[in-house]
């Protein structure tokens, strides 16, 4: 069964940095594109960053200059750096991908919240 295990999420003050990690099983994760996604209290999920097999990435414009996402396709990991947290950064965070013949697939989250 494909798994993406999200961890490294926690409490975090204003301004501070947190590093998410996804591991993705069963899949062949050096061809597969990859996102991370949030879901903050009371909001809908919305888009964060991706990245692609050739390491390409993009970024939504709230997190653009404060997040990093990149890949180690040797451990089947998809990061997420996160810097200069705002409380509303507070969320949980997935991890998704494509996977043909299956759709959508997402971890089960990891949740941050941001405050003093």
């Amino acid at each position: 069964q494909v798994q993406l295990v999200e961890s490294g999420g926690g409490l975090v003050q204003p301004g501070g940095s947190l590093r998410l990690s996804c591991t993705a099983s069963r899949i062949i994760f050096s061809i597969s594109s990859m996102n991370w996604y949030r879901q903050g209290p009371g909001k809908q999920r919305e888009w964060v960053a991706g990245i692609n097999s050739g390491g390409a990435t993009v970024y939504a414009d709230s997190v653009k200059g404060r997040f990093t996402i990149s890949r180690d396709n040797a451990k089947n990991t998809l990061y997420l750096q996160m810097s200069s947290l705002r409380s509303d950064d507070t969320a949980v965070y997935y991890c998704h991908t494509i996977l043909p013949g299956r759709g959508d697939t997402w971890g089960q989250g990891t949740q941050v919240t941001v405050s003093s």
